[in-house]
């Protein structure tokens, strides 16, 4: 599976951006799907996770309430959308998968190549 983001840019703390991944190359559909972001001189963290069957939600603390995950399985894409964003939200944001059900820190199969994200206050 090949995971395509896009969707990052620069935007005024309060404003929304919605990230995009399109997956090609394998059954998406069936992976569970997540969003990972890696600020500068940190350590790359989860965001949010989608669960393939039933489609539960897993999100940060630090982003609930904000951002949502969400899924297209006719286009094979998965979005974040993310509202009221803050200057700590910028970093590189990842798009991730994994064939069990749902990604986590320590599951992930598949990585997109990253989109960035910047905040400014």
């Amino acid at each position: 599976v090949q995971l395509q983001a896009s969707g990052g840019g620069l935007v005024q703390a309060g404003g929304s951006l919605r990230l995009s991944c399109a997956a090609s190359g394998g059954t998406f559909n069936s992976y569970g799907k997540g969003w990972f972001r890696q600020a500068p001189g940190k350590e790359r963290e989860f965001v949010a996770s989608l669960s393939w069957i039933g489609g539960s939600t897993t999100y940060a603390d630090s982003v609930k309430g904000r951002l949502t995950i969400s899924r297209d399985n006719a286009k094979n894409s998965v979005y974040l959308q993310m509202n009221s964003l803050k200057p700590e939200d910028t970093a590189v944001y990842y798009c991730a998968a994994t064939k069990g059900r749902v990604v986590t820190t320590t599951r992930v199969d598949y990585w997109g190549q990253g989109t960035l994200v910047t905040v400014s206050s």
